[in-house]
């Protein structure tokens, strides 16, 4: 069953099409619970209404791959906050929901596809990062039924 162990938003992008550029300096917020709309995304995220219909309306990455991270490069201090994905769920292989949809606490999702890991994870993780979590960097999803999402 699928858990939702931390809830992340930013006002800004700090890594999104900042290529070739410093990364941005806008906080990620941890907060206990967020409103998911329908074709929006994440009230108060940096993708909230980007886009009709885009892909990345809400990202998860999977506890399990975190811990597995932390234990591979020796971080033990790491905070999940660094991947700025939206969602750090528990218990389902993320990769499975790709193309599938699935409600959550009453919030229907689409899996869209893999949250790729960029190279900015060499940067803010440890060298190496990127290609550690290639195939294992999340999912991408749209919101198709809206609710509230909460921790715990």
């Amino acid at each position: 069953m699928l858990h939702v162990r931390h809830i992340f938003i930013s006002p800004g992008h700090n890594f999104f099409g900042n290529y070739g550029k410093p990364a941005g300096t806008h906080p990620v917020v941890e907060v206990p619970e967020v409103e998911c709309v329908a074709g929006y995304g994440l009230r108060g995220d940096r993708f909230y209404g980007y886009r009709p219909e885009y892909k990345g309306q809400a990202t998860f990455f999977a506890t399990e791959i975190y811990d597995e991270l932390r234990r591979m490069f020796n971080l033990a201090e790491l905070p999940a906050s660094v991947f700025r994905r939206n969602i750090i769920s528990e218990g389902v292989d993320l990769n499975a929901l790709i193309g599938e949809r699935f409600t959550l606490q009453g919030v229907e999702f689409e899996g869209m596809e893999e949250c790729r890991p960029c190279h900015w994870m060499d940067k803010v993780v440890a060298p190496g990062a990127e290609e550690w979590l290639k195939g294992r960097g999340g999912l991408r999803c749209r919101v198709l039924g809206g609710g509230w999402l909460r921790t715990g």
